[in-house]
């Protein structure tokens, strides 16, 4: 008879057989109304889920991650048992769990409206609220293929056709509703308290634009109602935050049409996105970087030698002249070994940090382009560094080092890290991926870092360290990443001179901070609302008069301010003061200096914060001094205010 070890330690007897909800009730009845799931070993399973041998057990709520994910898939079956019900014709495909909630993709011969959302998710209380049993059910393959074909859902009988044959097929059953899955899920519907329908879109079946367009609903579920309104809150904040929306209004950058996924950036948004690109320079030369510059357009024939041709496929760009074809870069690496190649090179030219702003194409499919978020033409942060095996941990630390001073710099101070280890299709000897994985690790470590494992989940021709971080909706980003290669160096003929005479091949370590340059703006843009930090503001400053008598030296301070290096513009317009304070203060110019008569007099300017906070009058030269500090120290208008 089993005993069940609980996480805490603690043993459980029975003398029979025993569900997970058995096992819940037993710890007490407290969890077990809270429960929604098991976890049995490392497998996770119904409420339901019978045990009949000695087993760790872990009792799931909605508390913990997996436990939400479970109340998510089961919302997901209670969207489509509530369409069923409401539009019988409508076909049920796949209904997945995603970040923060879920979607479920319907086959329906006309588009769902915002007022069928509104009857859907009215069905789905209604449905939540009776509380109807969830039931897990099993049958044979071509039986259950049979069965989905009597009931007119052609698509979820081609999934199960696509399962190899023999393997027996796991439904769920809620009322007269029942799913193709393999769970699990609640116990009734009961559990599902929290959700909310968020919009539709359309989606290929199985991702493939040459399948048939389907329907997709999108939706969120929580635990509780207080989670709920938690998010929908940060959503109606993201909206008012939306890059887009912003880029717009701020006169940043546009996108149309004719250049779809390419951004056009306009005078104030090309602004922001040099001083980045400057700012980064300057970084990596303190750091011992060399800058290159390669290529757009490189023959096919390089691409297929580093296996980019077959792993990217169509997402490349293409040309062709004079009977050769080429590729615009999808990426930068085998264009910096070119580099490296060009001479011999010598054990005392290492580590060798070579760096580039490459611009890079990527034919991503149009549904998925998201204004600079995702994009097909960008600009990478990219660096790659030659050394030998035993100074990768060295140079692992030094860049992790450079990385979360960057992170600082721009406002970041909470950065996730995941180490990601050998996958199991793989290059290279068991011995140097050892090598390898425990430099990386190593370097985590002395930076006495907190860090995650990701088993398997590395390159095929290396391990990695991710760098993820949080913006003020406590949204995660991964940007940087460092990355081990064994793989291309050596199928781009790349070697060094060794100290014993021999030619050996170096390590490559791929690696980027920001990632690329468009993303990390549509991040800074929607992390600071528009409202950026004095360093990165494209318009630093607005000069205003207040009549057209203090135009002259308006001007003076303008060209005095411009000629200290600092982001200056006047703003001379015959309209009255308060209309010119409010007009640059939604375009989020951090400081607005006022000129009215008295200011001439005393040759100062007054200054007044977008937020509308009056900061006293200044000389010029002491208000070039104190724009100085704050740029020189990277420091955000909202911490000034503050302080």
């Amino acid at each position: 008879m089993p005993t069940i070890k609980l996480p805490d330690g603690r043993q459980l007897a029975f003398d029979h057989p025993v569900t997970v909800r058995e096992v819940a009730a037993a710890i007490g009845p407290g969890l077990a109304k809270a429960a929604v799931a098991g976890k049995v070993g490392d497998r996770l399973v119904d409420l339901g889920y019978e045990i009949d041998h000695d087993a760790e057990v872990m009792i799931i709520t909605p508390r913990e991650e997996e436990g939400l994910d479970v109340v998510r898939h089961s919302t997901a079956h209670l969207l489509a048992q509530a369409v069923k019900e409401l539009y019988p014709e409508a076909q049920v495909t796949i209904g997945p769990v995603i970040e923060d909630g879920f979607y479920y993709d319907f086959a329906f011969d006309r588009h769902f409206t915002p007022e069928d959302l509104e009857k859907i998710e009215k069905r789905m209380e209604e449905l939540a609220k009776a509380e109807i049993p969830v039931e897990r059910q099993v049958m044979p393959r071509d039986e259950a293929i049979e069965f989905f074909r009597r009931q007119g859902e052609e698509y979820k009988a081609k999934i199960i056709e696509d399962i190899p044959g023999g393997e027996e097929i796991s439904l769920y059953r809620q009322g007269d509703f029942i799913d193709l899955c393999r769970g699990p899920h609640v116990p009734d519907t009961g559990k599902l308290k929290a959700f909310k329908l968020t919009k539709v879109a359309g989606a290929y079946w199985r991702g493939d634009a040459r399948n048939e367009m389907l329907q997709r609903i999108y939706g969120t579920a929580w635990a509780d109602k207080k989670q709920l309104k938690s998010y929908l809150r940060r959503l109606e904040e993201a909206e008012k935050r939306d890059h887009r929306r912003l880029g717009k209004q701020l006169d940043l950058f546009h996108l149309q049409e004719e250049a779809p996924g390419m951004v056009f950036w306009h005078d104030k948004g090309w602004r922001l996105y040099q001083t980045i690109e400057q700012y980064i320079r300057d970084k990596l030369r303190l750091h011992g970087y060399q800058e290159v510059k390669t290529p757009q357009v490189v023959d096919r024939s390089l691409w297929e030698k580093s296996g980019h041709w077959d792993k990217f496929g169509d997402m490349i760009f293409t040309t062709h002249s004079e009977n050769r074809d080429y590729a615009i870069k999808p990426m930068n690496c085998p264009c910096h070994v070119q580099i490296y190649n060009h001479g011999l090179r010598s054990y005392r030219d290492l580590p060798l940090r070579m760096a580039e702003f490459g611009s890079c194409h990527r034919n991503e499919p149009s549904g998925t382009l998201h204004g600079l978020m995702r994009v097909r033409a960008f600009v990478q942060d990219d660096a790659h560094i030659f050394c030998t095996e035993d100074q990768i941990q060295q140079e692992v630390s030094a860049f992790i080092d450079l990385l979360f001073e960057v992170y600082r710099d721009f406002g970041f101070d909470e950065v996730l890290v995941k180490l990601s280890t050998r996958p199991e299709n793989r290059v290279g000897s068991d011995a140097i991926w050892d090598k390898a994985e425990k430099a990386l690790e190593e370097a985590l470590n002395r930076k006495g870092l907190a860090w995650q494992l990701q088993p398997g989940e590395g390159a095929f021709y290396g391990p990695k360290i991710e760098f993820a971080l949080k913006d003020c909706l406590n949204r995660v980003w991964q940007l940087g990443t460092i990355q081990v290669d064994f793989s291309m160096p050596e199928r781009l003929g790349a070697t060094y001179v060794a100290e014993d005479g021999s030619r050996q091949t170096p390590v490559m370590l791929h690696r980027a901070i920001l990632g690329s340059l468009e993303r990390f703006i549509g991040i800074l843009i929607e992390h600071y609302a528009g409202l950026l930090p004095l360093w990165l503001a494209p318009l630093q400053a607005v000069v205003l008069n207040i009549t057209d008598g203090q135009a002259e030296f308006a001007l003076q301070v303008e060209k005095f301010l411009v000629s200290q290096g600092f982001r200056v513009n006047s703003d001379l317009r015959n309209e009255k003061i308060g209309y010119k304070i409010r007009e640059h203060s939604m375009q989020r110019v951090p400081y607005l200096l006022i000129v009215g008569d008295r200011e001439v007099a005393t040759r100062q300017v007054t200054i007044r914060t977008q937020k509308g906070k009056n900061l006293g009058s200044m000389s010029l030269e002491e208000l070039s001094a104190w724009l100085r500090e704050q740029v020189d120290a990277r420091q955000a208008v909202m911490e000034l205010e503050e302080s």
